[in-house]
């Protein structure tokens, strides 16, 4: 018998599937891109909390051998900052406890003045009392690890074992990660009686979530960079 209806191409089916694997496809990676997203927002909220809730609690000082001062920012006229000024002094409030007979002032030199940090430190702890023969100058550090580098080769120098770690309480917890991996033996004094304005402390509490993402991306793959503007 003739055939009266023309065969139907099958290369239109196969294309026409193609295609519908292809959108499934898609739609399944882009699922998987948005949970991914959700579970990295989650994540991301938790770790600022986390970072917060640690730099909140109170803690009594270990006595130690020495207190190190984490540097902050100095103004372009070469005077402390607020952060670098409620640091200090609350070093020099531990030293006067007698929680360790020696203070160092970590902090380097910032682009916009010739005045390191660590030397405005300096300058506020000697206007409070403590005798230069107290205080250790560690003034080439550019971040918060090349801070535990720095200092740890003074501790070494003196056979120090033991330090009390000072700076505002949303740093803690990733300078004390940074301090241990390079094997300093610290307790924690953060700042905590006082704090930056809402914004600033926002902004101060996203900066660490970033720097904690960048440390442990350095970690896993092993980077030798101990330096990164802002960080």
């Amino acid at each position: 018998m003739q055939r009266l209806i023309p065969a139907f191409p099958s290369g239109i089916f196969k294309r026409f599937f193609r295609r519908v694997r292809a959108g499934l496809s898609f739609r399944r990676l882009l699922r998987w891109m948005l949970l991914a997203l959700v579970g990295w927002t989650v994540l991301t909220l938790l770790l600022a909390l986390t970072i917060h809730v640690y730099g909140r609690v109170e803690r009594d000082p270990e006595p130690a051998d020495v207190i190190i001062v984490l540097g902050a920012g100095v103004r372009a006229d070469g005077r402390a900052g607020p952060a670098l000024t409620r640091r200090s002094t609350h070093a020099a409030d531990l030293w006067k406890e007698g929680f360790a007979p020696f203070i160092i002032c970590s902090g380097g030199t910032p682009g916009h003045t010739r005045r390191s940090e660590a030397d405005a430190c300096v300058e506020i702890l000697r206007g409070l009392g403590v005798p230069a023969e107290a205080i250790f100058l560690e003034d080439a550090s550019r971040s918060t690890e090349e801070n535990a580098i720095q200092s740890h080769k003074i501790m070494a120098a003196n056979d120090w074992q033991t330090a009390i770690l000072v700076s505002d309480g949303f740093h803690m917890l990733r300078a004390e990660w940074i301090f241990r991996l390079r094997g300093v033996d610290v307790s924690l004094s953060p700042v905590i009686d006082s704090r930056p304005g809402a914004t600033e402390y926002t902004l101060q509490i996203g900066r660490e979530v970033v720097a904690l993402h960048w440390q442990a991306f350095k970690e896993i793959f092993n980077l030798p960079i101990t330096y990164v503007k802002s960080i």
